[in-house]
Parts: C-alpha cells; sequence; structure tokens
C-alpha cells in the first residue's frame, strides 16, 4: 500500500488542548500501522483563514489550502472538545466550506473531550451525522476522554490510550478495505 495522507483536525480552542492531544494521539496510533503522511490543523491556528470568509469563494489562499487539505486527505481524524451537547461552531465553520462531495467514501476517525463522562453521546449524535451528510464512513470505534482522563494534558488513562489503539487498528482496517475497493473499482470500471 502506498503511503497514506492522515490528517488531524482538533475542533479545541484552548491551548494546551486535550482534544489536540487526543487528535495527535489517534493519528500517530495510525501511523504505527500503516505508512502515512501526517499532518495536524488546529482550529486555534486555521481559524483567522476560516474565518475571513464565510463562504469557499470568499476565502483566501491560505484558508483555500487547509479546505484542500481536508479534501485531499486519505484519512480524517476528527476532533472536538463538547460545547453545550455539541461539536465547536469553529469547527462546524470549517466543513461548511468543504465541497459536500469531497468526503464521500473517505475514512473519518471521530474523538470528542468533555468536562464529564456524560457527553460521550456526541460521537454518536452530533459528529457521526455530520459525516454521514457528507458520504463519509465513520471509524466504529470512536475515542472520548472525560477529565479523569489526562493529567497535566497528558493522556494517562488506560481505558482511554486501549480505546485509542483499538480505534487506530479500526480506521486501517478500514481504510485497506476501502483502497482494496477502490483498486478494484478502478480495474473493472
Amino acid at each position: 500500500m502506498a503511503r497514506l495522507s492522515v490528517l488531524g483536525i482538533s475542533g479545541g480552542v484552548s491551548n494546551p488542548s486535550r482534544t489536540t492531544a487526543v487528535v495527535n494521539a489517534l493519528v500517530k496510533a495510525v501511523a504505527l500501522r500503516v505508512p502515512a503522511d501526517t499532518g495536524l490543523i488546529e482550529i486555534t491556528e486555521a481559524a483567522p483563514s476560516l474565518f475571513a470568509g464565510l463562504s469557499r469563494g470568499a476565502l483566501g489562499a491560505s484558508g483555500e489550502a487547509i479546505i484542500q487539505r481536508v479534501e485531499k486527505a486519505d484519512l480524517l481524524v476528527v476532533g472536538t472538545p463538547v460545547y453545550r451537547a455539541s461539536y465547536t461552531g469553529a469547527l462546524k465553520h470549517l466543513f461548511d466550506l468543504v465541497d459536500y462531495r469531497a468526503l464521500t467514501g473517505k475514512t473519518v476517525l471521530l474523538a470528542a473531550t468533555g468536562g464529564s463522562p456524560y457527553h460521550g453521546l456526541v460521537l454518536e449524535h452530533q459528529l457521526r451525522p455530520l459525516f454521514g451528510f457528507f458520504g463519509a464512513v465513520t471509524v466504529p470505534t470512536g475515542v472520548y476522554g472525560a477529565p479523569d482522563d489526562f493529567v497535566d494534558g497528558e493522556i494517562v488513562g488506560a481505558a482511554i490510550i486501549e480505546r485509542i489503539a483499538r480505534a487506530a487498528t479500526d480506521a486501517v482496517s478500514l481504510l485497506n478495505s476501502s483502497h482494496a475497493n477502490a483498486a478494484v473499482a478502478t480495474r473493472v470500471g
């Protein structure tokens, strides 16, 4: 298999960010399992370029470059802190700018962090429907991090570390099957 493009997207709006820590851990875990070129988009850094326009046509070159990175990646690892039972508005704005056809069939690994363990369903009730709209294939195993999973911004919880490993393995399995299916479709097509 050729090297894959794995792009982490952190919707975290603070620095340091527990969300970014989880996204980075997932990207690294995937890269341990498959040859990959990795990258990270942090909303805190991308926001000035993304909010330069409310539509894609109004973006400058730096905003357009961010959107193209999202559209061209083989695997997206998308994480968000939970605010008011959903993902951040800044993260939603990023995906409002993405061409709705660009993520069809793309593999997306979901992650979230929150102030209590009770917000874990945001993965199922907010993030999965968002990527379902795009026709993306979401990895069945998502990762949710609660405050007890971190010490000084570092991931320490045994359960979340295990879940990161499982989610990365699941993502690679999906990538392998989708790339195999695409290769067959190209040969048959």
